[in-house]
């Protein structure tokens, strides 16, 4: 009897759903929309110059991570030593 009871009070205890973790855009301050903005750009600019690798380079299939890391290093100005 017990244990129907127990779960008979689990199961009446209100549903509460895990905390969003996609903010919408009215949420978000305006450093934060400022940051995804720049954020959401900097992925297009990486993807765009990801794709122009790859064609460049003759569209090689399997080669989509070597186009990413590459147009990444190009974007962002980074070096490898």
């Amino acid at each position: 009897m017990k244990s129907q009871a127990s779960s008979q009070r689990a199961e009446k205890q209100p549903h509460v759903p895990p905390a969003n973790q996609h903010a919408t855009a009215g949420s978000l301050t305006k450093p934060e929309r400022q940051l995804r903005s720049s954020t959401e750009d900097l992925h297009k600019r990486i993807t765009l110059r990801a794709y122009e690798l790859y064609a460049q380079r003759g569209w090689r299939e399997d080669h989509a991570l070597d186009d990413w890391l590459d147009a990444e290093r190009e974007i962002l100005g980074l070096r490898l030593l």
